[in-house]
C-alpha cells in the first residue's frame, strides 16, 4: 500500500523522508518554502507513521520499497531526495537501490552505519550493544510514560543553543503523534543499518548537513561521510542539534534550495 504524504507546489520534485521521532510535519516549513520557490515538495509518513500502513516486516528494505513506490507514484523522478537521521538511512538504500530514480540526495543528522560497531567486528560485542541501546530506549515507555511524555523528555536533549523555541516545540508536537508500536520497532530496526561500505557507491550529487550541537549523529561522522564522497558537498549548521528541519527551519530550506539549484538548474 503507498504510504501517505504530504504535497505542495509544482515543478521538480524533492522528497523528504522523516526521522523516527518525526512524520510529515517533520518537514512543514520546508513544504512552504520549497513550494515557493518553484518546486513540488513531498513529505512522507514512513510506513507505520501517521495513517500510513505498517511495514511487514518492519526493515529498512522494505522502508525503501515503500519509499521508492511513492517516487514512482509520483511520475516525478528523478528526484531531490532529503533524508534526516532514519530516514537518512532510508534514503541511502533508495539511492544504492533505485539510483535511476533519484537525482541528487541530501543527507542530513545521519550515519552510513547504526551503532557501535567493534574495531575486530565481533558480532557477539556489537550485539550486546544493540540489546543495551534498545533496553535503554524502551525503558522509559515500559515504566507507561506515553509518547507524548517521552518527546517532552527526549526533545530538549536534542536540540542546540540557537534553536527555535517554536521549532522545538513543533518537534515534540510531532514525536508525540508518533504510534508507540512503531517507535518500538523503528528502534528495533535500526541497529541492523549497516551500507558504510556501499556509501563510496552513490553517484548522485550529495549534499551532508550537520548540527554542530548533534550528539545523535555527531558532525564528525557526517563529516568522514563526506570525505568518502569526494564530490559531495558539506554544511555545519552553528549552534544546531539533531532536529535541524524544525529547529532552524529558514537556514535548512536555505541549503535545500542552493543545493537544488545547483543540481537542478535555476528555475528563474
Amino acid at each position: 500500500m503507498l504510504p501517505r504524504f504530504a504535497s505542495l507546489g509544482q515543478g521538480p520534485a524533492v522528497v523528504m523522508l522523516h526521522g523516527i521521532g518525526g512524520g510529515h510535519d517533520a518537514f512543514a516549513p520546508q513544504l512552504e518554502h520549497l513550494a515557493h520557490a518553484g518546486y513540488r515538495a513531498v513529505s512522507w509518513d514512513a510506513p507505520g507513521y501517521g495513517a500510513s500502513a505498517p511495514a511487514e516486516p518492519y526493515t529498512f528494505k522494505a522502508l525503501a520499497e515503500s519509499a521508492i513506490a511513492l517516487i514512482e507514484a509520483l511520475q516525478a523522478a528523478p528526484v531531490v531526495l532529503v533524508g534526516h537521521s532514519m530516514g537518512g538511512m532510508v534514503a541511502q538504500e533508495v539511492v544504492l537501490r533505485r539510483p535511476d530514480l533519484v537525482r541528487g540526495v541530501v543527507l542530513a543528522g545521519t550515519s552510513s552505519a547504526f551503532g557501535k560497531r567493534s574495531s575486530d567486528g565481533s558480532p557477539a560485542e556489537f550485539d550486546a550493544w544493540a540489546l543495551k541501546f534498545l533496553a535503554d530506549r524502551t525503558a522509559p515507555l515500559d515504566a507507561g510514560l506515553s509518547m507524548a511524555q517521552l518527546a517532552e523528555q527526549l526533545v530538549p536533549a536534542m536540540v542546540g543553543p540557537a534553536s527555535s523555541p517554536e521549532g522545538a516545540a513543533m518537534a515534540v508536537r510531532v514525536m508525540a503523534q508518533v504510534p508507540q508500536a512503531t517507535y518500538r520497532r523503528a528502534l528495533q530496526c535500526l541497529p541492523s543499518f549497516d551500507r558504510a561500505a556501499n556509501l563510496p557507491k552513490i553517484t548522485a550529487p550529495t549534499l551532508f548537513i550537520a548540527g554542530e550541537f548533534d550528539r545523535n549523529s555527531p558532525a564528525s561522522v557526517m563529516q568522514r561521510m563526506h570525505q568518502q564522497l569526494p564530490s559531495s558537498s558539506w554544511a555545519l549548521m552553528k549552534n544546531i542539534g539533531h532536529l535541524m528541519p524544525l529547529e532552524a527551519p529558514e537556514e535548512f530550506s536555505r541549503l535545500l534550495l542552493h543545493f537544488m539549484r545547483h543540481v537542478l538548474g535555476d528555475l528563474a
